[in-house]
């Protein structure tokens, strides 16, 4: 993986090197027009690790939009020291101007160009390319508009077509919905098994029935998110999927998850090893929300997400404490799992737990048949099974029947890590419910649990007018408060 992170990066400095000197070597027969492409064995690698790597950090300080955003929002962890970098709802402009510049100029840029090389009406078309390219960019725009709202879509990544278009307008959120839901569905038809092979996938290493799971896979996940909002529409794409098993196939096991290998080697190890580990930060401990939910339902999996005390015991610090009263928890609260600081962790984007609990829901709302029960029960086991750890004889004894809130709760702690997608899910949903605040704790953006990111600065700047329309598509002011589209509390 290092090797093509290193290769990529040179052949894009090649290509600017080859552009900037066009001038001043004439005799070099270069089309300024057309620099030297990048093939898509090297951008694939490149944008993945990029982008989930991105999604899982970064490792740079007040751009972690995992450890310092949605770990703490929906109280994984807590901070023992520096609740201003995100534990008491304080970002900067840089946490959320590098997030949309990272996803877009590492990930996106880079998979349109992908389908563009491996398309149709190229000179090397690849469906298996184009449709894996496709599944990828579906992925980072979900997730950008759950992080930020409306954004620019329909008219993104044009910047050079044959008529560029450099300041792109806004989309509503359930128009962007609409395009990846669309756009999923022909990635899947691309995705051929019997297709041309493909090189430099460090996701599933070329098995392309693989990524035709993580598409219909990842469309039930939208599906589900806007049923509340779209019922007949979602209804009708989660029936198509749920009653074709060889046209749609979905993850069946754990061998199916979407996640990226992380390597011992540095620079494609874990973010968070590389943070704490390598960068010997201990900032972070276990929040008191999540210990103290797991130690009550007697869930071995905490052995996993947590390391215990000096006492042999699970304690955690409720989140928001301001510096002063936070360090004073240091020789009693539990650490971050030793599992996520390991070089080759993986960095989960989705896995079959999570998406028989997103059927446990749609079962229990009616949006699906099947048992909600069943669907919640797997996707217990299936989280356990995914860190090795035996399930308690009577956890289902004692957990109960599914409710629509159990199978939230319990999609909360099966998303551990994967603290984006868990705190898109809590803004959605409102489950789990959190524990009342620490009357110690102090909060910024008036004590609301952030509901999303503000726009950059960059597009206050340059495409100020396409911002105003999409600032009003969110039906309120660009800040941390205003509630998204698919919100249903």
């Amino acid at each position: 993986m290092k090797s093509y992170k290193i290769l990529a990066s040179i052949l894009i400095l090649l290509s600017i090197s080859l552009n900037s000197c066009t001038e001043e070597f004439d005799e070099m027969n270069t089309d300024p027009n057309n620099p030297t492409s990048i093939s898509p064995q090297y951008l694939l690698p490149y944008a993945i690790e990029k982008s989930v790597d991105r999604y899982w950090g970064s490792n740079i300080r007040f751009e972690r939009l995992n450890l310092d955003g949605a770990m703490l929002w929906v109280q994984y962890l807590s901070r023992n020291i520096y609740s201003n970098e995100g534990d008491n709802y304080g970002i900067t402009p840089t946490f959320y101007n590098n997030t949309w510049k990272s996803f877009f100029n590492d990930g996106l840029v880079n998979f349109q160009s992908i389908i563009k090389q491996a398309g149709p009406e190229s000179k090397t078309p690849n469906t298996n390319y184009e449709g894996a390219a496709m599944v990828m960019r579906s992925w980072i725009f979900s997730v950008l508009t759950d992080l930020y709202g409306a954004i620019p879509y329909s008219q993104a990544l044009k910047g050079t077509d044959g008529t560029p278009i450099y300041i792109p307008e806004y989309d509503s959120m359930d128009k962007v919905y609409a395009g990846l839901l669309a756009d999923l569905k022909v990635a899947n038809e691309k995705l051929n098994i019997s297709g041309p092979a493909i090189s430099g996938d460090i996701l599933y290493e070329g098995n392309i029935l693989k990524w035709k799971k993580f598409a219909n896979s990842l469309r039930l996940r939208l599906a589900n998110r806007q049923a509340a909002k779209k019922p007949a529409e979602s209804k009708a794409i989660m029936a198509e999927i749920l009653s074709d098993a060889s046209k749609f196939p979905i993850f069946t096991s754990n061998d199916d998850n979407a996640l990226l290998k992380n390597t011992a080697t540095r620079p494609s190890n874990n973010e968070w090893h590389e943070v704490m580990v390598m960068g010997s930060r201990t900032d972070w401990s276990m929040s008191k929300s999540f210990v103290d939910k797991l130690t009550s339902l007697g869930d071995t999996r905490l052995s996993v997400f947590a390391n215990t005390n000096g006492a042999g015991k699970y304690e955690g610090i409720p989140n928001g404490l301001p510096d002063a009263i936070a360090t004073t928890y240091l020789s009693s609260a539990s650490t971050l799992g030793s599992y996520f600081m390991q070089a080759n962790t993986p960095s989960v984007i989705m896995t079959y737990s999570e998406l028989q609990l997103i059927l446990a829901e749609a079962a229990i709302d009616g949006d699906i048949s099947g048992d909600a029960d069943s669907y919640m029960k797997k996707g217990i086991q299936a989280s356990y099974d995914q860190y090795k750890v035996s399930i308690p004889a009577n956890y289902f004894e004692n957990f109960g029947i599914a409710t629509r809130e159990k199978i939230l709760d319990q999609k909360w702690i099966t998303l551990f890590g994967n603290a984006v997608e868990a705190w898109t899910e809590y803004r959605r949903t409102g489950f789990p419910v959190l524990p009342a605040k620490d009357p110690r704790a102090v909060f910024e953006n008036e004590g609301v649990l952030p509901t999303r990111l503000p726009y950059p600065t960059t597009e206050y700047s340059l495409n100020k007018a396409s911002l105003d329309k999409g600032i009003t598509l969110n039906g309120g002011a660009d800040n941390m408060r205003t509630k998204l589209w698919w919100a249903e509390k």
